[in-house]
């Protein structure tokens, strides 16, 4: 009597196939969304007077300010995807403000945008020795490059730009302007609309102005690395080799998967993108170099990543939630925070209704604790015309840690991210 064995293939990374137990969004489901926040906006812009709330003034320091976080963001998707936490997204940021403002000075605007993106590399290329390469846990060496980053662009900036006009050991001499466009006569069209203040109309005008007045270069670049890097992860082979490396390496190495080439070049790419959001600040946001200009946007791009479930879509819906609270706190506008506590107020009361009446998890009192901040927040809303400064300057941190909370139920890292991988294990 002879017997077979049946060896069941490795199974495929988990969003290689489709989900058989969760039906498909509709084509018309994410422009919906858009087009409600825009009515819901303009709503509230109506109501409570704040025409700061989505002028074209606020909507493109919105938009700069989203870039370097998109862009560090990216850089975490691509390492993570591929199985390699790189919380060292701040240190090759760092290397890349330096790299950018060195070689725009050297050799014009788009040279610093290779210097930006080659200090990065570098930056990868250390994190990628470290772990990918030596097995060193991923934490360690992610604070590693970020202590090396900083410390690496003090001591550059410091012998480079020493000296210079205009630059000193903590900042670098003024830049040359980085390219944008401008579309002069639809820009003036759409501002005369917008100062109407339509319910509407103006706000959709103003969206349109933020896009067509001074936009950079960089930024039409980024968005199309966006979509190239969904095309690239989730269309290519190379992609799919790259996504099994982050859920499943030994089962990847049995198909012939280069597990460490793969592993090793999404690094590199990960400080690419991370270190072109650093030369984003220095070429456009300031033009020029500025010791600790990066402000943490590394670590807000970590979380505007995890906000986006390592996908690229909602990793660019949180970096512009991040960079419009960061655009309101700079600019100051006290009174389009406290515009915003109306909708919060009743999205609180009506979710802790909606949990009450539903007794979620046989908890009957689990939404009282929303009811009740959702009420002091419509108390606060009638009673107050504009919320203190120091709260303003909260907001960005605050929405961060408030969207983080409300997403952790729905997210799902990939399986091996984090994991030491040894060439060899696959049995």
């Amino acid at each position: 009597m002879s017997t077979s064995t049946v060896t069941n293939p490795p199974a495929a990374p988990s969003d290689a196939v489709p989900d058989r137990g969760k039906r498909k969004r509709p084509v018309w489901f994410w422009p919906a969304v858009v087009g409600g926040a825009i009515v819901l906006i303009s709503t509230l812009r109506v109501i409570t007077g704040a025409s700061d709330i989505d002028s074209s003034g606020s909507l493109a320091a919105a938009v700069g300010l989203t870039m370097p976080i998109l862009l560090a963001g990216l850089g975490g998707l691509w390492a993570e995807r591929a199985g390699v936490v790189n919380i060292g997204l701040e240190g090759m940021m760092i290397l890349g403000t330096w790299g950018g403002a060195f070689f725009a000075y050297s050799y014009g605007p788009w040279g610093g945008v290779l210097g930006a993106v080659l200090l990065g590399v570098i930056g990868g290329a250390i994190h990628a020795l470290a772990t990918v390469i030596f097995g060193v846990d991923h934490i360690v060496s992610g604070v590693a490059v970020n202590l090396l980053g900083a410390g690496a662009a003090s001591y550059l900036a410091a012998r480079t730009f020493t000296g210079l006009p205009g630059g000193g050991p903590t900042q670098s001499p003024p830049l040359e302007p980085f390219p944008s466009l401008t579309i002069g006569p639809l820009a003036d069209a759409l501002g005369t609309v917008e100062r109407s203040g339509t319910w509407l109309l103006a706000d959709i005008a103003s969206l349109l102005r933020a896009l067509v007045k001074d936009l950079s270069f960089i930024t039409m670049l980024t968005i199309f690395l966006v979509i190239a890097t969904w095309f690239v992860l989730w269309r290519t082979s190379f992609g799919l080799r790259v996504r099994s490396c982050g859920e499943a390496p030994q089962a990847a190495e049995t198909l012939g998967v280069n597990v460490i080439l793969h592993k090793f070049l999404a690094v590199l790419i990960s400080g690419g993108f991370a270190g072109l959001g650093g030369g984003f600040l220095a070429l456009v946001a300031s033009n020029l170099y500025r010791e600790g200009q990066t402000a943490g946007r590394g670590y807000i791009g970590l979380a505007a990543m995890i906000f986006g479930n390592w996908r690229p879509g909602g990793l660019t819906a949180g970096a512009a939630l991040f960079g419009y609270t960061d655009a309101i706190n700079l600019r100051g506008r006290g009174d389009v925070i406290h515009a915003f506590l109306l909708p919060i107020a009743i999205g609180l009361v009506a979710w802790g209704i909606w949990q009450i009446v539903r007794r979620r998890q046989g908890k009957p009192m689990a939404g009282v604790v929303p009811v009740v901040t959702g009420v002091l927040a419509l108390a606060w809303f009638f009673f107050t015309s504009e919320v203190p400064r120091e709260f303003t300057g909260m907001t960005p941190y605050v929405a961060t840690l408030l969207v983080l909370a409300f997403a952790s139920q729905r997210l799902r890292m990939p399986k091996a991210d984090g994991q030491i991988y040894r060439k060899g294990e696959a049995r």
